[in-house]
């Protein structure tokens, strides 16, 4: 079942519409409406590519690491975002806690409204 706040199994698009490897991403939030579409991210081993203030990184430290099913630190891309069918989702491989998905919709959020 998907849920918010799992580390899933997807193949992000590039952006110029070419077919994406198989990553990991962050459910972020379910669709309104009666389709089963989620709003989802892209996790990357890329720490570089981190958008500072804005990403967020997970690191081995961090208390939800384990749980999320990540092999290593990761940057979790709040600007690469996606909104796909449920069945477009291959399988759960962790959970990060509530409190860091609360700070990423909260990133997110205040980047829409331009605060």
């Amino acid at each position: 079942m998907i849920r918010e706040g799992l580390v899933v199994l997807f193949r992000f698009p590039q952006t110029n519409q070419a077919e994406g490897k198989l990553r990991p991403a962050l459910v972020l939030r379910k669709l309104p409406g009666s389709y089963h579409d989620w709003l989802i991210c892209m996790i990357s081993l890329q720490l570089s590519q981190e958008v500072p203030a804005f990403d967020d990184i997970l690191n081995y430290q961090d208390s939800d690491f384990v749980s999320s099913g990540l092999k290593a630190p990761s940057v979790i891309r709040i600007s690469r975002l996606a909104v796909v069918a449920k069945n477009m989702l291959l399988g759960a491989i962790g959970e990060i806690d509530s409190q860091r998905l609360t700070r990423i919709r909260g990133r997110l959020s205040h980047w829409l409204v331009g605060t």
